[in-house]
């Protein structure tokens, strides 16, 4: 029987182990889509303990706590930094199977060097405080924990809103040799379901480009000259959290009376509400296309379903799920729109529920140039899939589809900065499906060619793909 979390933890053969140890354990991590919040990384920040190092904003623990009867009131309420700590303490050996099983461990391991000790009532008050001390030091803070697990690139996740004054002040800091980007995200100028908060978000955004937005077309010249400003700061990416992509028939003149009637404050009909959406992702397509950008569309997640919790916490806390939403036709309208013309601009795709795995990895294929390798891409098990088993789907449905060998491979998604060993988890299951493959005599006994595409997934096709490159030591 193997141990627990040992050095060839989840390497079932020699030729797995061999992979992961030779060629993928010491790659370096291009972490491309993140959501840390970047003025903790500018500030150098120091978390108080563990607690506000692991739980804060975490809301995959937040579920796991509710669903072992953890009172809200130790998970996101009033509770001491340590009473929280003890009740996810408590939880940990109730999430046998689930992923967090693993990754809480691993973190421990990785992080803290905590190692023989399973995380549990017992052991809950030792570990909080040795890892809440070991947070004080100097070696603990925001850059250095980027730095302790080979961090080189970040892309955080940023409304166009944002002045980005935190990134320029990490680009102009030669001592930090982590290159911290911001990512385009754009969801809040098509959330035009929502009047109110829709026509705050087109205020401030008036304020931010020193004009007034009295139309359709101002509107768009605003959203174009903050994406030049993005990418004048470094950004290359952006991303899109949308349901399902929107692929509409509208025209401009439909539009143009569609943003005047929002702007008054009046609720729009579900076919007004998706041909604006149809209109703004192909507007914001083509800025991309045009500056060289890629991007991303996380497709799929039916958020806010608890109303309750929604009102009394707001949004991502833990109450989001797989949605079911039928997106082939839709995707393919979207992605011939743009190519019809050219202009259709390097693209991953994400899907939240696994039924879609196959449709993604076809669609992506409809729509390879020629031109650049991998340009549309299946993106990386998302979410509810970033566990092994949802790894191992997406992986295989690329493989079968696709080209595996081009994939820019594996991303945290997270907020936390103790979430990198997920990288190494993705890793191990990588080199693992490789391995098997290998000993069963599916694949050559060719190490070097098996190994140098496993570092161009762990790292290098990212590069390359993305055009982003480390700084130099």
């Amino acid at each position: 029987m193997k141990t627990f979390l040992d050095d060839n933890f989840l390497l079932e053969t020699k030729a797995a182990e061999r992979l992961y140890h030779q060629y993928a354990a010491a790659m370096p991590i291009f972490d491309y889509h993140c959501h840390l919040p970047v003025a903790e990384i500018a500030e150098n920040k120091k978390f108080a303990n563990l607690t506000a190092a692991w739980l804060h904003g975490d809301h995959y623990k937040w579920r796991a706590m509710r669903a072992n009867g953890v009172d809200e009131y130790s998970i996101t309420g009033a509770a001491s930094s340590h009473a929280k700590f003890r009740a996810w303490a408590a939880t940990v050996p109730k999430t046998l199977r689930n992923p967090l099983y693993h990754w809480t461990h691993l973190e421990l391991k990785n992080l803290f060097g905590i190692t023989g000790s399973l995380l549990s009532p017992a052991t809950a008050d030792d570990i909080y405080l040795k890892c809440s001390e070991m947070l004080q030091q100097d070696d603990f803070s925001t850059r250095s924990l980027l730095q302790k697990m080979r961090v080189k690139i970040i892309c955080t996740t940023d409304d166009p809103l944002d002045n980005l004054e935190h990134h320029q002040r990490l680009a102009d800091d030669p001592s930090f040799r982590v290159k911290v980007l911001p990512t385009f995200r754009p969801d809040r100028a098509m959330a035009v379901e929502d009047p109110t908060a829709f026509n705050m978000w087109v205020d401030r955004l008036a304020e931010t480009c020193h004009q007034d937005i009295g139309n359709y077309h101002q509107f768009l010249a605003c959203l174009t000259a903050r994406h030049a400003f993005f990418h004048s700061s470094g950004c290359r990416i952006s991303d899109h959290g949308i349901e399902e992509p929107y692929a509409d028939d509208y025209t401009e003149s439909q539009v143009m009376a569609i943003f005047a009637k929002v702007r008054t404050g009046k609720l729009l009909g579900t076919d007004e509400s998706r041909a604006f959406k149809s209109a703004m992702l192909v507007e914001f397509a083509l800025m991309d296309h045009d500056r060289g950008w890629t991007q991303q569309f996380h497709l799929g997640a039916l958020r806010n379903q608890n109303s309750r919790a929604f009102q009394s916490l707001g949004p991502d806390t833990g109450y989001d799920s797989i949605g079911d939403f039928a997106m082939g036709r839709s995707l393919g309208r979207l992605l011939d729109r743009l190519d019809t013309n050219d202009r259709l601009a390097k693209t991953i795709l994400y899907v939240l529920n696994p039924r879609d795995n196959e449709m993604i990895a076809t669609t992506i294929g409809n729509f390879q140039d020629g031109r650049i390798p991998g340009k549309i891409q299946f993106g990386s098990g998302w979410w509810f899939n970033d566990q092994k088993d949802g790894m191992e789907r997406q992986i295989d449905a690329l493989s079968n589809m696709g080209l595996l060998s081009r994939f820019v491979g594996m991303l945290t998604d997270s907020r936390s900065f103790l979430s990198f060993p997920r990288h190494e988890y993705f890793r191990r299951v990588l080199c693992n499906l490789f391995g098997s493959d290998m000993e069963r005599g599916e694949l050559p006994h060719d190490f070097q060619l098996i190994g140098e595409t496993i570092r161009d997934i762990c790292f290098d096709n990212a590069t390359n793909y993305f055009g982003i490159h480390p700084l130099e030591a």
